[in-house]
């Protein structure tokens, strides 16, 4: 055991001093990739403007007016917390109206009750807590010369320790849908046993890292919209679940960059 110890750590020193290089800009593409889901659907909104109050007064039974305003608000929503969000602006306030978005979109179109919508956006609400999480971390690191606030201490754990449960929900649905391949099934091994240790904080940070390797590749070989010629709704899906995952992929890229958290195995063994 003590062997096995040593080569992990010697691998984590290595691949330590390997990405240092990019730490500075894990940051931006992380915040970048969560917000990409809510401005694609921002694009998408207006794109489709016609179709989606069609669907809405047809389908949703909103009168004329109501189905107008809610597009709009849901556009200017997303649009100006995503860019909060990226510039690391009023975080709690613009991750506050992402998850209204979530929500009233859940029921407008009807999606709340779907399982795999549940889950996934579950998981997007689980990277948007990373989001305040690393805001308050850098509130705590910036108040009165680096003194903690113990207030930002305390939130700050908890709302890790629920965006690191939250996350690797996605691989729940991930788990329930497609069809059982005997690479489908290594992918399930080891995304299984990565989401475990991010959900208890062992080994997040690298956890982490396989979970956005794993995403990445299945994101650019499933959820390809761009060869979808033949079926434009369809696409459609596909193109959503494609930028849900980015987001999610942005959730794991900020758990990488702020850490576990205090309720976590990996900070309870720097005490002993």
């Amino acid at each position: 055991m003590d062997q096995i110890r040593n080569v992990s750590e010697q691998t984590e020193d290595v691949l330590e001093k390997m990405s240092r290089p990019l730490k500075p800009c894990i940051p931006w593409v992380a915040r970048a990739l969560l917000v990409s889901t809510f401005i694609e659907d921002s694009v998408r909104i207006l794109a489709q403007w016609q179709n989606q109050l069609y669907f809405l007064q047809a389908y949703r039974g909103f009168p004329w007016g109501v189905s107008h305003v809610f597009l709009l608000m849901n556009v200017l929503t997303m649009s100006v917390c995503s860019a909060l969000a990226i510039s690391r602006r009023y975080t709690e306030a613009a991750v506050g109206g992402l998850f209204a978005v979530i929500v009233l979109q859940g029921f407008a179109y009807g999606l709340i009750f779907d399982l795999t919508f549940f889950l996934r956006n579950l998981s997007v609400v689980g990277g948007l807590l990373m989001l305040v999480a690393e805001s308050l971390l850098a509130r705590r690191r910036s108040v009165f010369a680096g003194l903690p606030s113990m207030s930002d201490e305390d939130r700050s754990k908890y709302v890790l320790l629920g965006g690191r449960i939250l996350l690797v929900l996605l691989f729940t649905s991930f788990v329930f849908s497609g069809s059982l391949t005997a690479g489908r099934i290594v992918v399930i091994v080891v995304g299984g046993l990565s989401c475990m240790m991010v959900a208890v904080g062992f080994k997040a940070k690298w956890s982490a890292i396989v979970l956005v390797a794993i995403l990445s590749v299945f994101n650019l070989m499933v959820n390809n919209w761009w060869t979808i010629d033949f079926n434009p709704t369809h696409r459609d899906f596909v193109k959503y679940d494609f930028f849900q995952t980015l987001s999610i992929v942005g959730g794991f890229l900020l758990l990488v960059n702020v850490g576990p958290g205090s309720f976590s195995v990996d900070e309870k063994k720097k005490n002993f």
